[in-house]
Order: C-alpha cells, then sequence, then structure tokens
C-alpha cells in the first residue's frame, strides 16, 4: 500500500512540475496583437484559459490514478 501511495505522490509532483514548466515556456511568450490597448486582456484571458484547462486535465489524469490504485489494493 506504502508504495502505491508513494508512486501516486510522485506522479503528483511529476505533474505539477511539467504543468509548471509547460505554461512558463509555452504560454509565458504568447502576445496578441492588433486590438490596440485590449491586447493584454485578450492575450491573458487566452492564458487563464489555457492554464484552467491544463490543472483540469491534471486533476483528471490524478483521479484516474488514485481510482487504480485504490482498485487494486481492494483486489488484493
Amino acid at each position: 500500500m506504502k508504495s502505491n501511495l508513494f508512486g501516486f505522490l510522485f506522479a503528483m509532483w511529476v505533474l505539477i512540475i511539467i504543468g509548471g514548466g509547460i505554461i512558463v515556456t509555452l504560454l509565458g511568450p504568447v502576445s496578441i496583437s492588433g486590438f490596440g490597448d485590449l491586447d493584454w486582456l485578450i492575450s491573458s484571458v487566452i492564458k487563464a484559459i489555457i492554464s484552467i484547462i491544463l490543472v483540469i486535465v491534471w486533476i483528471l489524469i490524478l483521479l484516474k490514478l488514485k481510482n487504480m490504485i485504490f482498485r487494486k489494493e481492494i483486489k488484493s
């Protein structure tokens, strides 16, 4: 049981680090132009939406991992 729990925690931290890296390297330099004074607002909204989607995907992945671990433990 402990090894599965540690594996889950390791996967959680890996996903957090990968997600942070993706956001910094891919979303950081995104800029929108052509809308005048609204450039910063539009680019911020796009970055926020992508970040929220990424967080939801990470949560769903962790839920699947957690369910697999607990099903395996219940069967044994």
